[in-house]
């Protein structure tokens, strides 16, 4: 899997690439499917713009961005969004027929049909 990180209007230090590097790896323990994470900052006047953009298996694609003043708060934020959108992608696929809820459950409904 890759990760890269590039800049735009300016330049980050190569201890902040590396340090939003292992921050964004922290996202195939979530979800191990992903093939790649762009991350884009672009340093503008009014604060810094963080992008990821996350490639996993099967052609889906994940955005998250973030505008603020601190670069790593709008890391941080930027990918809390992420993973928002990655566990909700993750549940999604789960296959949850394998076990009756817990509404089915509690109401006695057991997938079982009465004839």
């Amino acid at each position: 899997m890759q990760i890269k990180v590039s800049c735009r209007h300016g330049h980050i230090s190569e201890e902040s690439q590396n340090h939003i590097k292992a921050k964004a790896e922290k996202l195939t323990h979530l979800f191990d499917r992903l093939t790649m994470i762009e991350v884009t900052v672009d340093h503008q006047k009014d604060g810094f713009h963080v992008e990821f953009l996350i490639q996993a298996e099967h052609k889906h694609d994940f955005v998250a961005h973030e505008k603020r003043d601190e670069l790593f708060e709008a890391v941080d934020v930027a990918l809390d969004k992420a993973q928002m959108q990655l566990r909700r992608y993750k549940e999604k696929i789960q296959d949850h027929r394998r076990d009756p809820s817990t509404a089915d459950l509690a109401a006695g409904n057991t997938h079982k049909t009465n004839h």
